[in-house]
């Protein structure tokens, strides 16, 4: 069944304000190129202005400094990025949860399930597990014994979270995510390695959300720990005893090494590396493909990234990365025989 709102409808339950025909019935988001006119879109994004003029959307989202941008039915907020993301859960809500067991499910001794909680066809839930109210535990998901899952938690298909570990509430893990791994620790005796136990959990905060296929370790002895709201994409190692603070976001193919600690509001951009044992301050902003080899302790962007080029001309300028010690030293020779012409000259007046 399709929802209809009108704009002072999704003002009444999101803020903002109405500016033009209020009466125009939105059921739907799209972009400024596709939108049809019983559909609402947005500009956040500057290099999509000029489609602003062509848009068939039958209303659009604006912040306040374009609010006179266009003169289409329009809502006005403070932060129209945020705001659009909110009117497309308001108009996209997730799928209604049939509390229940399936009789294919496997639940353990002691298992504690909320009455309104629905556990999917072939889920398992080791002994003496919790899952919380109205949390979702999806088809082939695995809790190990006296795992903790909060309240309105949503696992989708294949989820493992290993024995001991405890989530919070509204947690979302998508398809293949592993919580609770062992960590990767060995120590070498006498040529060859020896399994350390990782006898930490994981512990996840409120309103945190992985990505499909994304890994956390946990702890070797102490516990590897996701703060509240922090956000993790796809494919991301999170390595034992790692903690990320609160409400930082992190994109796919990062790599964390072990006992490292992310701050609070880190945005950390795909395919960065950090390596093991530092400290990254909070609202740092690290950038795409960027490796970190040492603790940052200044808030702030930093990057690492050799801009591409030409094949031909990254040969020549690798050529001389291999000498840049080399040529440093010969300018560092350089400065000190100009100072000492410099010096003799002063003499010679």
């Amino acid at each position: 069944m399709t929802v209809v709102y009108k704009l002072p409808d999704i003002v009444a339950k999101l803020g903002g304000r109405v500016l033009g025909d209020s009466g125009v019935c939105i059921t739907q988001i799209a972009t400024l190129e596709n939108a049809r006119p019983d559909q609402i879109s947005f500009l956040t994004n500057s290099k999509y202005r000029a489609q602003l003029a062509n848009t068939k959307a039958g209303a659009v989202i604006l912040s306040e400094a374009d609010q006179d941008a266009s003169q289409l039915p329009r809502i006005i907020s403070d932060n129209a990025y945020a705001y659009f993301a909110r009117v497309s859960a308001l108009l996209n809500p997730g799928p209604e949860i049939q509390p229940g067991i399936h009789p294919s499910a496997v639940i353990g001794a002691d298992a504690k399930i909320a009455a309104t909680a629905s556990i999917a066809a072939t889920a398992v839930i080791g002994d003496g597990a919790t899952i919380g109210a109205y949390s979702v535990v999806g088809e082939g998901c695995c809790i190990g014994a006296h795992a903790v899952i909060g309240s309105h938690a949503r696992l989708y298909p294949r989820v493992v979270v290993y024995h001991d570990c405890v989530i919070g509430n509204n947690l979302i893990a998508h398809s293949g995510v592993v919580i609770g791994a062992d960590g990767f620790g060995i120590a070498m005796d006498d040529g060859r390695w020896i399994k350390i136990q990782q006898i930490g959990r994981v512990v996840i905060g409120d309103d945190v959300e992985i990505g499909a296929n994304t890994t956390i370790d946990r702890g070797a002895l102490d516990d590897t720990m996701i703060e509240d709201g922090v956000k993790l994409d796809n494919q991301i190692q999170i390595a034992h005893n790692v903690r990320i603070g609160a409400h930082s976001a992190i994109a796919g193919c990062v790599g964390i090494a072990g006992s490292t600690t992310i701050g609070k509001h880190c945005r950390i951009g795909g395919s960065a590396g950090i390596l093991g044992h530092l400290h990254i301050a909070d609202h740092v902003e690290i950038a795409a493909f960027t490796l970190i080899g040492k603790s940052i302790r200044e808030a702030g962007s930093y990057a690492g990234i050799f801009p591409f080029s030409s094949t031909d001309d990254w040969r020549r300028n690798s050529v001389h990365l291999r000498h840049l010690d080399e040529l440093a030293g010969r300018i560092r020779t350089l400065e000190k025989q100009l100072e000492s012409l410099g010096t003799e000259s002063l003499n010679r007046k």
